[in-house]
């Protein structure tokens, strides 16, 4: 019998979602237990510093060894090290995003490799994706004067004196500071326009949706940065690049497959169609095939292919931040993109958008405006069916089923005035995205992955991990039980001893907060009580006693 109370006492626990840290203002905010096991890395922007972190919300390892503000990714890589990029604050390409360097930190912090990417015409920004080979795609604003775009073809209205176009380079790192670019793509090869027909790449824009209109310019007139791309992801097994284009409200597939000399051209490569666009979607307006209700994107980040074997595999998903949408609000949506046996996307027609028609899944928060971020952010699939999602602007980390049930919530501590106290409402918080690790993912093999605390000031006593270890450890003595544990409401006391008993209840301090003595079954209201663990006593005036912990939920 004892055994079966135990058992039942461990598995009531687990169905629990312990909201008790929902009162928390930084660090861990919610934990239900189908939140998905593992490990969360995160960059804040107003920091040098760079974290993982358990499910717990405790600090298990800290990288402070960089001189350099995120800008903006940091991934932890396969042996261990980190590799992030930093700020290096280049004067040509003043825009929210601007890196510069991408430097690696073994797991105690030494620097083994950096590199620069940061000049007058050229600057690394945004992301990065680390290839199976080793290498790294990198997204590099390329600088031209506004002379050489009015000689591709931009109106010469523009009223900048350059305009920055994009490139994704294939770096080799050699060494401790040096890298092979041994493969680059540029947008600058890909242009479309019918403002004047003396100029170069004159045509017809609703006829070459492989190619970009440099005059199409949404609502960002006031700066060079007009295609903005903000992510970068790769498919190993088409050997194809994803990419997600602020401004212009779109994904884009490229074909990898080529040569630089064919990435440069419109034939080559496995699609046959050298570096032309391969796939867009999320706004036909850029391509003249649709009006204002056919854009779907708004202001989009982070656009990754869901792995082989997950849930949803092979689709593409995007976290839309919602800019500029009615009703202000952020959304996490699927597509399937239309590929085609030959590695190419279809079209249902020459004269209409990229399929699909409309999403195939869609996450918006029940109130949709309590779900917002203007800016950065970023979701990641799980292997169960769950997303791990990043709400930038705010600094906060939630993870939801594939039902939308929320799991887990974690809020940056980690401002520009520093790391906040539990209890003070965070500003400026900004996380551009965190990513999540099995406990199984080889980087994490062998290291000491202790809870070292958490990363706020003054955090909650007792924390989650302790409330989830001393539920297992209640111990239930007959003929005296108490139930359920943990507890919310109220707890029961059943007594099947003929004698009266004096309970007594403690916090973990061992002051005693409430003594009665029962001589049958009772219910005790527990309204007065504080989440968290409680102690208590069970003694006869045979001097028979029992003891154990208590938990309550919230």
């Amino acid at each position: 019998m004892l055994h079966q109370i135990r058992n039942y006492i461990i598995v009531l626990f687990t169905l629990y979602v312990i909201p008790v840290i929902g009162q928390n203002t930084v660090g861990l905010t919610n934990y239900g237990s189908g939140n998905t096991d593992g490990y969360v890395l995160f960059s804040p922007i107003t920091s040098t510093n760079t974290y993982l972190i358990n499910k717990c919300g405790e600090k298990v390892h800290e990288w402070n060894t960089s001189a350099y503000q995120p800008a903006l990714s940091s991934f932890l890589l396969e042996d261990g090290s980190l590799l992030r990029t930093g700020q290096l604050n280049n004067p040509a390409f003043n825009e929210g995003g601007s890196g510069g360097i991408i430097e690696k930190f073994d797991w105690n912090g030494n620097l083994t490799w950096s590199y620069s990417i940061s000049n007058s015409l050229n600057c690394l920004h945004h992301d990065f994706k680390v290839m199976p080979n080793g290498n790294i795609l990198c997204i590099v604003w390329d600088s031209y004067t506004k002379q050489q775009a009015v000689d591709n073809g931009k109106d010469p209205a523009y009223n900048q004196t350059t305009l920055w176009s994009e490139k994704i380079i294939e770096l080799k790192p050699l060494g401790i500071d040096s890298a092979e670019i041994v493969w680059e793509w540029k947008l600058f090869d890909h242009l479309i326009q019918d403002f004047d027909d003396t100029q170069l790449n004159f045509g017809v824009v609703a006829d070459h949706p492989e190619l970009v209109d440099i005059n199409y310019f949404p609502g960002a007139q006031n700066t060079p940065d007009w295609i903005h791309l903000n992510s970068i992801d790769y498919n190993t097994e088409l050997d194809q690049i994803l990419v997600s284009s602020h401004r212009m409200c779109e994904v884009w597939v490229i074909d990898h497959s080529t040569t630089t000399l064919e990435a440069a051209g419109h034939a080559g490569g496995i699609s046959g169609r050298g570096g032309d666009l391969l796939y867009r979607w999320g706004n036909p307006q850029a391509y003249k095939r649709g009006g204002p209700s056919t854009k779907v994107f708004f202001g989009q980040h982070h656009a990754t292919w869901i792995p082989s074997g997950f849930p949803n595999e092979n689709k593409i998903l995007v976290f839309n931040n919602g800019l500029g949408r009615p009703g202000t609000y952020s959304s996490i949506d699927i597509i399937i993109p239309p590929l085609n046996a030959s590695n190419n996307y279809d079209l249902s027609s020459p004269t209409t958008a990229y399929l699909p028609n409309g999403l195939d899944w869609s996450y918006i928060a029940n109130t949709p405006t309590d779900f917002y971020s203007s800016n950065i952010s970023g979701v990641y699939p799980l292997d169960n069916g769950s997303f791990l999602i990043t709400s930038g602007a705010g600094g906060e980390f939630f993870e939801i089923t594939a039902t939308q049930q929320n799991q887990w919530e974690y809020i940056n501590p980690v401002s520009a005035s520093g790391i906040a106290a539990q209890g003070d409402v965070p500003t400026a918080n900004p996380v551009f995205r965190c990513e999540f690790y099995s406990p199984n993912y080889p980087g994490l093999q062998g290291q000491v992955l202790d809870p070292l605390g958490e990363i706020e000031l003054n955090p909650a006593e007792p924390s989650i991990c302790d409330l989830l270890s001393y539920s297992q450890e209640i111990i239930e003595v007959e003929p005296i039980q108490v139930y359920p544990n943990p507890f919310s409401d109220q707890f029961n006391v059943r007594i099947n001893d003929q004698d009266p008993v004096i309970f007594t209840l403690y916090n973990t301090q061992g002051k005693a907060l409430l003594v009665e003595e029962l001589t049958n079954d009772v219910a005790i209201e527990t309204s007065f009580l504080k989440p968290g663990i409680y102690l208590y006593t069970i003694s006869n005036n045979n001097g028979k006693r029992s003891e154990g912990k208590l938990v309550k939920a919230y």
